[in-house]
């Protein structure tokens, strides 16, 4: 019984231990992101906000109505009785405002709320495209980082088998002092590098836990990205999906038909409005008070002479038409610029993974060829140091070519209008 449930304890702690370990993808990492990261939230409450105000400015087409209850005690003067008084007055009633025609100044509101509300959609889906960039930029360089710490150890296994052979060649006095001295220099210092790769792998993974909207990020391996051809894309092409698809151009398409409707809301200030009125209640000197009362009333307001604010504010809002369709221009040309970095850089980056595969496979040989020479006593520990050195270069400028280039491409997406 005892081997049972020994047997039972030791298959949860490995299952435990399986399900703990169960690899991060990109997609559930991105996906974590616009879920919980407070940019996201704050940009939907943001579209909720914006719903209120519509909500708001369409109830000017709703009728008003409000419930009023006054007493008033005192002296005043009767005309009719041409003589001072005392009067006590109890009043309950129900009263009614509804806008009948205001030439277009409700309708101009409403439309300027709907698309500001447009406008903020248009803004979650840019902060969602951000914060995915950001994650996946997060996720490549911590990837990079663990490459760059495993090839770091691989250079300190290596420079301590030098180590170890520029020891043994001394005992046996084949090699003077200084081999071992500059190899253990050389080891001491792969080491330092190692304290630095491993550092900047912990720092990676707060950037990513940080781009996830997360405190810390879960001990999970990550998984890489799938080995497909590295390719460029055609630059016309990325070109034309940026110019359709960016969701900041299509925010300030919003924002300046917003303006224009806030330009014909200002302009209606020129013009009248028509409501109608009506009222239904009770009023006597005594309380409850028991006369019935009731009235109707249409009103016309004519706006004659403000003081000139309702030029001024025809003036704002031209003005905030012309500024948003300058701000559309300019983002035109942001996002065009942004797309050639990003397709440059692809581009580049493709150049650099071709060119650097070489350099590491040719430095990888040189290496093994001076470790081979040294350890046969021909050697120099000059050539077997540089030969290391050279290596561990090679093998960084190969990791970081790959991530560039993953990098980069989830750089040209998020130009594109990606996510």
């Amino acid at each position: 019984m005892r081997t049972i449930i020994l047997s039972l304890t030791l298959l949860l702690i490995v299952a435990g231990s399986v399900w703990a370990a169960e690899p991060l993808t990109l997609s559930e990492a991105v996906a974590t992101a616009v879920k919980k990261h407070p940019q996201v939230v704050e940009a939907r409450e943001n579209i909720a906000g914006a719903a209120a105000r519509t909500g708001q400015a369409l109830a000017n087409y709703y009728p008003q109505i409000n419930l009023a209850a006054d007493w008033t005690k005192g002296r005043t003067f009767l005309t009719a009785l041409e003589a001072i008084r005392e009067t006590e007055t109890h009043t309950d009633a129900f009263y009614l405002k509804q806008n009948i025609y205001d030439f277009g100044k409700t309708a101009g509101t409403v439309e300027s709320a709907e698309w500001n509300q447009a406008a903020a959609g248009q803004t979650l889906i840019i902060t969602r495209q951000d914060i995915a960039f950001r994650v996946k930029a997060a996720f490549y360089l911590l990837l990079a980082a663990g490459k760059q710490v495993a090839a770091t150890e691989e250079t300190v296994v290596a420079r301590e088998a030098v180590f170890r052979q520029a020891q043994e060649f001394f005992n046996q006095g084949v090699r003077a002092k200084v081999d071992v001295a500059r190899a253990e220099a050389n080891l001491y210092a792969s080491k330092t590098l190692l304290i630095r790769a491993r550092n900047n792998l912990k720092l990676a993974q707060v950037e990513l836990a940080n781009a996830m909207g997360m405190p810390a990020l879960e001990d999970r391996p990550l998984v890489e990205p799938p080995n497909t051809s590295i390719t460029v894309p055609e630059q016309s092409r990325v070109q034309q999906e940026a110019l359709a698809n960016r969701a900041e151009l299509k925010r300030f398409q919003a924002l300046t038909n917003s303006a224009a409707a806030a330009l014909k809301t200002a302009r209606s200030g020129y013009l009248p409005t028509i409501s109608g009125t009506a009222g239904v209640g009770y009023a006597d000197k005594d309380f409850p008070p028991s006369g019935d009362i009731w009235a109707v009333g249409l009103n016309l307001t004519v706006p004659l002479f403000s003081g000139f604010s309702t030029v001024e504010q025809e003036k704002e809002a031209a003005a905030s038409l012309r500024a948003v369709a300058a701000q559309q221009n300019n983002q035109i040309l942001q996002t065009t610029k942004e797309v050639e970095s990003a397709w440059l850089g692809v581009k580049e980056a493709t150049a650099r993974i071709a060119s650097t595969d070489k350099e590491l496979t040719a430095a990888r040989e040189n290496q093994m060829l001076a470790m081979g020479r040294y350890q046969e006593g021909v050697g120099h520990i000059i050539e077997v140091t540089d030969a290391q050195s050279q290596a561990l270069d090679a093998k960084t400028a190969h990791i970081q070519a790959v991530y560039d280039y993953y990098t980069t491409l989830a750089r040209l997406d998020r130009a594109v209008g990606k996510e």
